[in-house]
């Protein structure tokens, strides 16, 4: 039985390719918002937003290296690293001109970043789909053999009830003209009929 083919909203594939748009973005409004009120004043929230990118970029260096080392937990280290220090550029800067620039360098390495999952994903799918469709191919072509063969089973038993019908209506036929002796026919050399109980299957 053939799957429902589901056709999925525009917003529903958009979603993914705008993500990384708006997460830089997000950033860098939330950080002219702390300049608004004051931040490229304050020594200490400065302080705190070095350390909290350090830390994010040593904790994204070290889940990076080793054995052990998750590609997952990297890449997320290393993008709040990035999102903080675009956050304290836009936040302690005086202009918007370098805030400006920081995000769209940012958005660029986010898209490039995500073109790798993003072209991952793509050949995982088409691999799946290739692999469905095969098995969807040789599961008909079973069916299909089996079908054939179960019909051909069927005419075989036809043919052999009609064959033996047509065989019984012929001797039932035959014992029925008039003049017919099986005695005769067995001395003059014929075949002799086949017996059940001692007589003659034409004579039951």
């Amino acid at each position: 039985m053939n799957e429902p083919i589901l056709a999925r909203h525009w917003l529903t594939l958009a979603a993914p390719k705008a993500a990384p748009a708006v997460a830089t973005s997000t950033v860098l409004i939330l950080g002219r918002i702390w300049n608004a009120n004051g931040a490229e004043h304050s020594v200490g929230n400065a302080a705190l937003m070095v350390v909290l990118t350090a830390g994010a970029a040593t904790a994204g260096a070290f889940a990076s290296t080793g054995c052990a080392g998750d590609p997952i937990i990297a890449g997320t280290a290393f993008a709040t690293s990035g999102a903080l220090a675009l956050a304290g550029v836009a936040g302690y800067s005086d202009g918007a001109s370098l805030p400006l620039l920081l995000w769209a360098v940012a958005t660029a390495v986010a898209y490039g970043l995500a073109a790798r999952y993003w072209r991952t994903d793509r050949r995982e799918a088409l691999a799946h789909d290739r692999d469905t469709d095969q098995r969807r191919t040789e599961q008909a072509h079973v069916e299909r053999v089996e079908a054939l063969r179960a019909g051909a089973q069927i005419e075989a038993a036809r043919a052999g009830a009609a064959y033996a019908e047509q065989l019984a209506t012929a001797l039932i036929t035959r014992a029925t003209l008039p003049g017919y002796d099986p005695v005769q026919l067995t001395r003059a050399g014929l075949p002799e009929l086949p017996v059940a109980d001692g007589k003659y299957l034409t004579d039951l």
